[in-house]
């Protein structure tokens, strides 16, 4: 039953996070004033999308116990160090270096969240993880909702999110 509204939960902060993610591109071709609303929480809101990401990540495989396959743990190695990174950008008043290496991270991470995803559509045997005998298929898809919303979709929203509030050429 909790596991089951948490990823309900997580599943609509994911479509929320879609929204957002085409109303920042949109607000860039349409209407920079919008723009300069978002620059002011933007490493906030990287802040935020980071830490529900790893707790609920950490959710899904420590208490709903999802085994994370080979992808899952490349996607959290970009993940994890986020909001400790972003929580020392804060201390230290640094908030322009950040960006970079939110840039670094989220980029990477959004490619291997975005290669996970089309396994989880498009399974094949050859590229199965389970194939090297300790893990779990990273085709193998725990649920899926609204059709097409699955912990690798969620994984690439948010770091989609996250790359998108480090461009500094978006925000200039």
């Amino acid at each position: 039953m909790l596991v089951e509204i948490i990823i309900n939960i997580l599943s609509i902060l994911t479509i929320l996070a879609q929204i957002f993610f085409v109303f920042i591109i949109l607000a860039y071709f349409v209407s920079k004033s919008w723009l300069e609303i978002v620059k002011k929480y933007r490493l906030f809101l990287s802040f935020i999308i980071s830490l529900t990401a790893t707790a609920g990540s950490l959710f899904l495989s420590e208490i709903a116990h999802f085994t994370p396959c080979k992808l899952c743990w490349y996607q959290r190695i970009f993940m994890y160090p986020l909001p400790i990174l972003i929580l020392m950008a804060f201390k230290k008043n640094n908030k322009n270096y950040i960006y970079d290496n939110l840039l670094v991270f989220s980029l990477i991470g959004a490619f291997i969240a975005g290669f996970h995803y089309y396994l989880q559509i498009n399974p094949t045997e050859i590229l199965s993880c389970s194939s090297v005998g300790y893990s779990v298929s990273c085709s193998e898809s725990f649920f899926m909702r609204y059709g097409y919303i699955t912990i690798p979709m969620m994984s690439l929203t948010a770091f989609l999110n996250i790359l998108i509030l480090s461009c500094k050429k978006i925000f200039q």
